[in-house]
């Protein structure tokens, strides 16, 4: 059967035919999934978040992206250091969990990788994903280049000034929003909310008014944000 539709352009974004050999797939992962704590974590935060806003609770997501690019394939994630112990898994920023400085302790640092063939832990519990968000090889390379320079600012506070917290969420939505694939009308599944997810595009909104990255470097210099090896080749790379 064809996947040519005279009417594409009414075809939901998750099952766009992906052309060229390039795509940018996003996945919705609800919080918690595989039975980590952080499940229970996060259904306490948003029953006290709703009860203060007075409304019902929603269910929480995380998101993840993958990018295929001719015929190679990444996945681009922000989660905790100790979660995940392959050596090889494209770690390219690191950063601290809950207070400036925190992230010395191996228990509260996070990751943002790009990982070459890797995986996305409960890809199986994702719900309404993937969804194609580009079948352009410009978007996808344009992603993997921002990687390196996300922002690492703090886990679960809004140091940048955002209007809310910065999480992996904030990441997503910050490499979507700079690649320049349009943001507006990508929302988590129905009855769902995704903390963090405005954040990144309100950071990446100033970004693109300072490309060179100058507005975020007073959060590059400290602790929280941490290179790795990959990431400076990669910045390097870009610099000259």
């Amino acid at each position: 059967m064809s996947l040519t539709r005279p009417d594409s352009e009414q075809i939901p974004p998750h099952v766009l035919p992906v052309a060229g050999g390039a795509a940018v797939k996003l996945y919705w992962l609800p919080l918690g999934a595989g039975g980590h704590c952080v499940g229970m974590n996060g259904r306490v935060f948003e029953a006290v978040t709703a009860k203060t806003q007075r409304r019902e609770p929603c269910d929480l997501y995380h998101s993840a992206l993958e990018i295929n690019l001719d015929a190679d394939r990444y996945v681009i994630e922000m989660a905790p250091v100790w979660i995940e112990r392959t050596p090889e898994r494209g770690v390219v920023v690191e950063g601290s969990v809950g207070m400036r400085g925190a992230g010395r302790l191996r228990v509260l640092r996070y990751e943002i990788r790009c990982w070459h063939d890797g995986q996305i832990p409960d890809v199986a519990e994702a719900v309404d994903s993937p969804r194609c968000l580009s079948a352009d090889p410009a978007h996808a390379t344009r992603i993997l280049d921002l990687v390196p320079n996300v922002p690492a600012a703090v886990w679960g506070r809004d140091e940048l000034r955002a209007g809310e917290m910065w999480n992996s969420n904030s990441v997503i939505s910050w490499l979507i929003a700079r690649s320049g694939i349009p943001t507006d009308g990508i929302d988590p599944p129905r009855g769902g909310r995704a903390p963090g997810w405005h954040a990144g595009i309100a950071v990446a909104s100033h970004s693109d008014a300072d490309p060179s990255g100058q507005l975020w470097s007073a959060h590059t210099r400290a602790w929280p944000h941490r290179r790795s090896a990959r990431g400076r080749r990669a910045a390097r790379g870009r610099a000259s």
